[in-house]
């Protein structure tokens, strides 16, 4: 699975540079907390979730593009039972795992066990490119073996969950991204791609905006069931965004990782 390593890698490290350096000279909210102490509480998180998903390996030795190929190899999966051009697959699967995504976001919104987990994502009060890698490990390994299970049931191609993996990784970082967009570039952007201004939204301090906008990649989802909300009602610049009751501890790897397990 090397090639996937070769596709996903050049393109996050790429993504994520190009990013931080817009963040720089176009922000769209000036900070909260310094830059430095959440970076290295955000990549502290991240090196933990890689940690974490090559111990998952050694119990569930296929993730997600390993999943595909043994499906395929087995004939495992509605797809491979049917005998579609590439294209049309690699459409579907990006369709189909996307739409996953945001279901699992959802319930990880209305279950309160799992939202105990995904408030560590959401307890960044500052929300720049590095907010897109904030994943509690416990969450991670969650969010993989149900990946799993579903691309074992689908049956796509291994490159069409590699293009999936790709997209997804793109389009979090890009709408966590502290960046300012020409509002008409918003609007055309976001017909069809959750944009900046569409997330952050969905990281308001009021539940009812940080229960919408549930959309990573595509926006089409929160239209369609209803939980779309167009802009936030305090205002991009005014709004806070973060958890109601906490104060600047998110920024602290020790605190960050606790905070599943806390009273609140």
């Amino acid at each position: 699975m090397e090639f996937e390593a070769l596709i996903r890698l050049p393109v996050f490290i790429g993504l994520f540079v190009v990013l931080a350096v817009i963040e720089v000279y176009a922000p769209r909210r000036v900070r909260v907390q310094p830059r430095t102490s959440r970076w290295v509480t955000n990549w502290g998180m991240t090196l933990l979730n890689f940690v974490t998903l090559r111990a998952l390996a050694f119990a569930l030795p296929l993730l997600a593009v390993g999943a595909a190929m043994d499906a395929e190899a087995q004939g495992w999966g509605l797809l491979n039972a049917l005998d579609w051009p590439l294209w049309l697959e690699v459409l579907l699967t990006i369709l189909i795992l996307d739409f996953a995504i945001w279901l699992q976001h959802l319930i990880t919104h209305k279950v309160p066990l799992l939202w105990r987990l995904h408030r560590v994502h959401h307890a960044d009060v500052d929300l720049d490119v590095t907010t897109a890698i904030r994943f509690h490990p416990v969450e991670i390994a969650l969010s993989m073996v149900l990946k799993v299970g579903l691309v074992y049931l689908l049956g796509p191609a291994a490159i069409a969950v590699v293009l999936f993996e790709v997209l997804l990784n793109g389009t979090a970082m890009f709408n966590h991204a502290n960046i300012r967009l020409p509002l008409w570039l918003d609007a055309v952007v976001r017909r069809v791609l959750v944009t900046p201004d569409m997330h952050r939204v969905h990281h308001s301090v009021h539940r009812a905006e940080h229960d919408s906008n549930y959309g990573f990649a595509l926006s089409i989802w929160d239209r369609l069931f209803g939980t779309y909300i167009a802009q936030p009602a305090d205002g991009h610049d005014g709004m806070k965004t973060g958890l109601e009751w906490q104060d600047t501890r998110p920024s602290k790897l020790g605190w960050s990782l606790w905070l599943p397990f806390a009273k609140r």
